[in-house]
């Protein structure tokens, strides 16, 4: 779980992915015959086919492309007023009931670390003790909330500027069976991606890893780089929602968590390849991995714009069911962290 740790840590908003770029890379390198970062930022690693001994590798083999987007929700500083408090722009979607009170990492360089401030994020308002009846029941717009980095006016304007990230701070917590932290969305397929290639021995296939970003504003990251690699396959890998906890409808569960890899039918964004769907299915019940079809009728992954490439792209999606998503409680059973790296190596192996 360590690299799993440093992935939920390492700050990446859309368009400012750089730190947990250059983690990927150097976890990554020694897998890759090339590797190289396109002009968007995403990162590009191509393996070879390794047909393995007294095999001869085909002269045409299929390009299968993976995507697992690396940004995370975060915010953009977009102002910062006469007393010292930033004001931020959300990058991704909040659900704004779950950012009260919070610790935040400011970032005023990505290239150095040592420079990041921490602050205290909370909405505009009175506090709990002088709050009227109808204050307490307003929840905030994201644009009400500001930061406080508890320093004089001047260092802050001299440390800080408009367009810095800011991520919320929170640790990777191991409880029960399951890991819990933020941006599990999508650091968990990063994860997935990483260890399914550390596990892959021998392929005929000729695979393209791509970890893309700005998926979170708009999946914007994958389509230029299906475009320039022409795929036979696009294969994206992201989490999906579990929400088979108190007070939803069991038919708004969408998956259940311990059921293992979840296995797209659809989403906001792509409707999934019909043979592809059934090849992962029957691949799953041949070794004994556990899977569950999912389908959800908003949002989407990479693959709706991977699908859209091109003349087109037959398209897959791999995720792992993850309860209170887009919170810094994010939840993955270990089981269905396991089965979507099981399974992803096994079809890489029968491509």
């Amino acid at each position: 779980m360590k690299l799993l740790e440093q992935l939920t840590t390492t700050a990446g908003v859309p368009g400012r992915e750089s730190r947990v770029r250059e983690l990927i890379q150097r976890e990554t390198d020694a897998l890759f015959d090339s590797i190289r970062v396109d002009d968007l930022g995403s990162l590009h690693g191509v393996i070879q086919p390794r047909p393995g001994r007294g095999r001869k590798a085909p002269r045409q083999p299929k390009k299968v492309m993976l995507a697992a987007h690396m940004d995370q929700i975060g915010f953009l500083v977009r102002h910062i007023d006469n007393k010292g408090y930033l004001w931020l722009n959300p990058v991704g979607g909040f659900d704004t009931r779950n950012l009260f009170a919070r610790v935040v990492t400011v970032v005023p360089d990505e290239r150095d670390p040592n420079r990041d401030l921490d602050g205290i994020m909370n909405p505009a308002g009175r506090p709990v003790h002088i709050a009227t009846d109808e204050d307490k029941k307003k929840i905030p717009e994201v644009k009400e909330f500001f930061v406080d980095l508890c320093l004089p006016v001047a260092q802050v304007h001299k440390l800080v500027k408009i367009g810095n990230m800011v991520v919320i701070k929170a640790p990777l917590y191991q409880i029960g069976n399951v890991v819990t932290a933020q941006c599990l969305d999508n650091r968990v397929a990063c994860w997935v991606a990483i260890q399914a290639l550390k596990k892959l021995k021998r392929h005929q296939c000729e695979i393209h890893m791509v970890f893309t970003v700005q998926e979170e504003v708009g999946l914007r990251g994958a389509g230029p780089a299906a475009f320039d690699i022409r795929p036979d396959i696009g294969i994206a890998l992201d989490t999906t929602l579990c929400c088979d906890t108190p007070g939803i409808p069991e038919n708004e569960s969408v998956t259940k968590q311990g059921a293992g890899v979840g296995l797209n039918v659809m989403d906001g964004a792509a409707i999934v390849d019909l043979e592809l769907l059934e090849q992962f299915e029957v691949l799953a019940r041949r070794k004994k991995i556990s899977a569950q079809r999912t389908l959800l009728h908003r949002g989407g992954t990479d693959a709706g714009t991977m699908q859209r490439a091109g003349s087109g792209v037959r398209v897959m999606t791999l995720l792992t069911p993850t309860r209170y998503i887009h919170t810094v409680t994010e939840t993955v059973h270990k089981n269905d962290l396991h089965a979507s790296r099981d399974l992803l190596a096994a079809f890489l192996e029968q491509v």
